[in-house]
Order: structure tokens, then sequence, then C-alpha cells
């Protein structure tokens, strides 16, 4: 059975008159990478600031690996490692120098220890030289060096691939996968970037107006659906439209002189030999399977995560 790293449990708060996060319940295993996602302003940063004892509970409870961030917030915020916002980095010191400063403000942090970090993250030729000189991406790299020195049982990375190419999201996406299989450790992820969650991640979570709308299996999501998206090369055009939906109820709408439309992949046969019947000219059909964006996206009702 999968240990829980950490537990959400009802959590709320309230700024003023206005309830920003309502009865948020959730959890997170050891050695999983869970994605945290949701429109702007739906109070993403608000319960990782939570989760980190950066911003106080209004009601409810976090707890980690058991312990109470209200009643025993030393032994539950012990567990946690973070990324909330950049890392900042000495940028005068070399990489190693700056791990060894952060160290001696943790208890019981070796120097095994720490080059054990560098090496898990990658940097073993950089870490010699200048934080000031890193790229972003080996930034990102010893931040996240840092954040595990004290070997937390939860990661908390608010945007690790943010302003990254895509080399750098690659490289980053590579060692966050290694962290949750390797370290046994919780890793949760908070973006807006939907395509590379959905490639970093085992389960994600999409929070709207402060509550949780969802939380999907990312391989059961992309296994499960049957729904397909078609595009439809077929002349006269809007005939074809208006016999779709006389004869099937099919809203399909025509764009750029195709039919779009969505439909269960078995019901397309069906589809192609009704507008035969009719003599409607069938010149190409491409489907394309409904993704986890789809998914998302019908569940927050527009077209943007941000």
């Amino acid at each position: 059975m999968t240990k829980t790293a950490m537990e959400l449990i009802d959590v709320k708060k309230t700024i003023g008159n206005k309830d920003i996060i309502r009865g948020l319940s959730f959890e997170i295993r050891k050695g999983e990478v869970f994605g945290f996602i949701g429109p702007n302003g739906a109070g993403k940063t608000t319960t990782i600031r939570m989760m980190v004892g950066l911003m106080g509970l209004s009601g409810g409870d976090v707890r980690i690996l058991g312990n109470s961030i209200n009643s025993d917030y030393k032994s539950a915020i012990r567990e946690v490692g973070a990324i909330v916002e950049n890392p900042e980095m000495y940028p005068f010191m070399t990489g190693k120098q700056n791990l060894m400063h952060y160290a001696r403000m943790m208890p019981r942090v070796t120097k095994e220890r720490i080059q054990e970090v560098i090496e898990l993250v990658g940097l073993e030729k950089p870490i010699k030289e200048k934080a000031g000189k890193y790229s972003l991406g080996m930034r990102q790299r010893l931040g996240i060096a840092q954040a595990l020195l004290h070997k937390p049982s939860v990661l908390i990375l608010d945007e690790p691939t943010n302003g990254l190419d895509p080399a750098g999201i690659r490289e980053i996406r590579r060692y966050i996968r290694k962290l949750a299989e390797e370290e046994n450790v919780a890793v949760i992820i908070s973006s807006h970037l939907l395509s590379e969650i959905e490639q970093m991640c085992d389960r994600i979570g999409l929070i709207k107006n402060g509550e949780m709308i969802a939380i999907q299996d990312v391989n059961a999501a992309t296994a499960e659906t049957t729904d397909v998206g078609i595009e439809m090369e077929a002349a006269p055009v809007n005939q074809a439209a208006e016999i779709l939906h006389n004869e099937h109820g099919i809203n399909a709408t025509v764009v750029n002189d195709r039919l779009s439309l969505h439909v269960e992949r078995e019901t397309i046969p069906k589809i192609v030999q009704t507008l035969v019947n009719y003599d409607i000219q069938i010149y190409q059909v491409v489907t394309t399977k409904s993704t986890l964006e789809d998914k998302f996206f019908d569940l927050i009702g527009e077209n943007t995560i941000g």
C-alpha cells in the first residue's frame, strides 16, 4: 500500500469577506508526481503557501506524514522542501558553496548528502562554477538540490519550468521523475502548462474558484476516453451538417469548408454511411483522440489555463 505523504483535510482560507479556498480535501502519495493546475485566481498559490506554512489556514488541516501543520508545525514542516518562487542563490558563490551555506541552516546535513543531491540533479561538472554564470535550467536544478538537502518526504515546486527553453523543460522533467522514483519523494507541481504537466505527472488535480473540481489519473484519462474529434472534408458541406443534425442529433460546425464534430469512435462508420446514402461526397475523414487538455477545458468552461 502506497503511503500518504501529504493530506489536505477541508482546507479553507477566507480573506476579509471573501472565501478564497473552499474546503479542499485530497492526498498526495509518496513516490508520485502530482500536478496542481487551474485558471488564474483559482487559488493554486494560496493553497501552496498554506501547505508550506507561509500562510495560516482559516479552517481544516494539512498533515504531512500524519503530522498536523496546526498542532505540530515543526515536525510537519521538517518533511517539506519547496521552491515557491524562483530559487534565490548567491551569484558570487559557486553552486557547491551555496549548498554548503544552506546546509549550515539545517540539522544533520552531511557532506555526503550534499554530494548525493549534486549527483541526483546532475550538477557534478558545473557545481564548482559561480552560480551567477548558471543558465536558468541549472539554477532550477540547484534550487531543487537545495530543497532536497534535508531529505524531505514532500517536494513542492511552483512553476518549475517557467521561463525555460524546450531543452531546459525536458531536463527538469527528467530530474523530477527521477526524484519521485529513486528518492520516493512526493512531488507537487503547480503549473499552467498542461501539456508539460501531462508528461511529468502521475495524477493531476484541477482547482477552480477555490474548489478541487477534478482529480484525474493521467494514464487512465488518456486510455479511457473513446470520444474523438473529427475533421471531415465533405460536399456540399452545409447540407452534410444538416443531415447529421437531423439523422443523428449531432451538432457539427463548418470550419473552413470542413465539418468539425465530436462523437464516440464507434459511431464514425454509421455517420459516414448516412452521408454516402444522401449522396454527400466524402473526401477525407481525420480523427483526433480527445486529450487530457480537452477534458480539463470542458471542466473549467474556458479555453485557457493561466
